[in-house]
């Protein structure tokens, strides 16, 4: 019987130092080291922070993330780390990493797609990806729509955010509001106490902007509707119901999500949607993402939240897929590319 490749992950495109290893579909670690803190004070990621702070953690979470598999780096079959798309310094740092671990250790080198990695990360938790399957990937830097007809190099892009993407939207609302960064989780919670009572837009939904931009994303004229409001209560003198703003802020960017996400199902006789990325933690993005694909018969695959943030493991989980599928490893001299297209899975 052939054993499953044991696959190590890395993962630097953005503010978190991420490793994993797994085997097959089964994740035997997962270890984190996150910069967030340094970066809140400045309300977002600033990206030369990121990179010395990948820089420091890289060594130690790799041996913890092999103490935890309980294996040594001579045990991994291979060795996968993000190569783009994400903050070119950063990337730097991982790439560069992953191929000094490599050569010491005489392993293949996979590089791979971040958001293609953010897909793969689903069949730690629920096994193989049924295909064609389609994607929602939500993030501070991406929101996109993905068919994915075969996830070791068969991704089609459908629709992505013309501006600012919705983890974005949710940090710059929660700065209007005096809530920390990042802002996704103290949106969520605060949510959680208001009443959707506040009518903010919905971006690229009307006839004309659906001609043109069925499956495409913009937040921006949301976000600049949410400061506006508040900015109009301050100078009324009134209080601002932050609770109400962020249950109405949060359902305007679930509602076009959700709505786009089955709608691109239906139109492609697609019948799995996976939701990934940072913001798929959100409560309110998860209930209403089920909620109207079961009631167009669709099923919803969404990774429980450690899963959906940046992290080594979807990294290994991709790469487990490539090294099973056969594909060829990259060669040392790999590029770490900022703006790496989906199309391309691995380099």
């Amino acid at each position: 019987m052939k054993t499953e490749p044991l696959v190590l992950g890395i993962e630097t495109s953005c503010d978190e130092t991420g490793v994993g290893i797994v085997r097959g579909y089964t994740l035997l670690a997962d270890a984190l080291a996150s910069s967030v803190d340094e970066h809140a004070r400045y309300g977002g990621v600033v990206p030369e922070v990121a990179s010395r702070a990948h820089l420091e953690a890289m060594a130690p979470t790799v041996d913890r993330a092999l103490a935890d598999a309980g294996v040594t780096l001579s045990d991994v079959d291979a060795i996968a780390v993000t190569a783009g798309p994400g903050l070119a310094g950063a990337l730097l740092v991982g790439v560069a990493a992953a191929k000094a671990y490599a050569l010491a250790a005489g392993k293949p080198l996979y590089g791979v797609n971040h958001l293609a990695a953010h897909v793969a990360v689903d069949t730690l938790e629920h096994g193989p990806l049924p295909e064609p399957a389609v994607a929602l990937l939500v993030s501070g830097g991406h929101s996109s729509l993905l068919r994915v007809d075969d996830l070791t190099g068969g991704v089609v892009p459908l629709g992505a955010t013309i501006d600012d993407a919705a983890g974005e939207a949710f940090d710059k609302v929660a700065r209007v509001l005096g809530l920390p960064f990042p802002g996704g989780p103290p949106i969520d919670r605060a949510a959680r106490e208001g009443s959707i009572t506040i009518p903010f837009p919905r971006g690229l939904t009307g006839p004309r902007d659906l001609a043109e931009h069925r499956f495409d994303f913009s937040f921006s004229g949301l976000k600049t509707a949410v400061a506006r409001w508040v900015e109009a209560r301050e100078r009324a003198g009134e209080p601002v119901p932050v609770n109400d703003v962020a249950a109405s802020f949060q359902e305007a960017v679930c509602d076009v999500l959700t709505a786009k996400a089955v709608a691109a199902c239906q139109e492609h006789g697609v019948q799995t949607l996976v939701v990934g990325g940072g913001v798929a933690a959100n409560s309110r993005l998860r209930a209403l993402a089920e909620e109207r694909a079961a009631k167009a018969g669709i099923t919803v695959r969404v990774p429980r939240p450690k899963l959906c943030t940046d992290n080594g493991a979807m990294v290994a989980a991709l790469g487990s897929r490539l090294v099973s599928a056969g594909i060829a490893p990259g060669k040392l001299d790999l590029p770490a590319d900022s703006a790496m297209p989906i199309t391309m899975v691995t380099t």
